[in-house]
């Protein structure tokens, strides 16, 4: 009885993403995370004065940030991570028509068609990853001060210290996103998505 009810269940699955391609999402995730919430303690005073020991949060805030690009070059190491990255590198003329019904608030499934990534998902990485470039820069000059002039250094700080703020805002609203979305959440978890979503949310997408 199991294998009879099992069967159809699993021939409705399909698989989105491999275990390296979970993997970078969740590390980086994670160091995003760690980033974050030690950003948080450092700049909210009320934060600050309950973690307290600042020298040891400003450290683990350096490493972590530090560390951000390392699960993006450890993937690359991967095909179908890289493959991913071209997908989401790649815009067409259905992205377009994407992002205009997403400004029109037009929810209809055939005004957003989207092949594995929609635009909106093509954005978000493409801004995140830029604005992490520029948050290690600069946070590198703050880091290291004695290799850069004042001037530099306090532009990087006002940089870094409203980029972090942007950040923080994008990555609630990413947040956001996939909690309204338990079939997205289940496919970075499990690797798998079922195919009526695929078809409704993916239509482009030939797996």
């Amino acid at each position: 009885m199991n294998l009879r009810v099992d069967a159809p269940t699993a021939a409705t699955r399909i698989r989105r993403f491999g275990p390296v391609q979970r993997w970078v999402h969740r590390t980086t995730a994670a160091l995003m995370g760690v980033c974050v919430v030690t950003a948080a303690c450092l700049y909210v005073p009320q934060l600050a004065e309950l973690v307290g020991r600042r020298e040891l949060v400003v450290r683990v805030h350096e490493w972590s940030g530090l560390a951000l690009p390392v699960p993006v070059l450890v993937g690359l190491a991967s095909r179908a991570f890289r493959a991913d990255l071209g997908f989401l590198n790649r815009f067409g003329p259905h992205d377009r028509v994407w992002l205009r019904a997403a400004l029109r608030r037009d929810k209809r499934r055939a005004s957003r068609p989207a092949g594995k990534f929609n635009a909106g998902q093509k954005v978000y990485a493409a801004w995140i990853a830029g604005a992490s470039l520029v948050m290690l820069g600069t946070g590198l000059l703050m880091w290291f001060t004695h290799l850069t002039p004042i001037q530099w250094r306090t532009s990087a700080t006002f940089v870094h210290d409203w980029l972090a703020l942007t950040i923080g805002i994008v990555l609630a609203g990413h947040i956001g996103m996939a909690l309204g979305d338990p079939e997205a959440r289940r496919g970075l978890r499990t690797g798998s998505v079922s195919k009526e979503w695929a078809e409704r949310e993916h239509p482009l997408w030939r797996p």
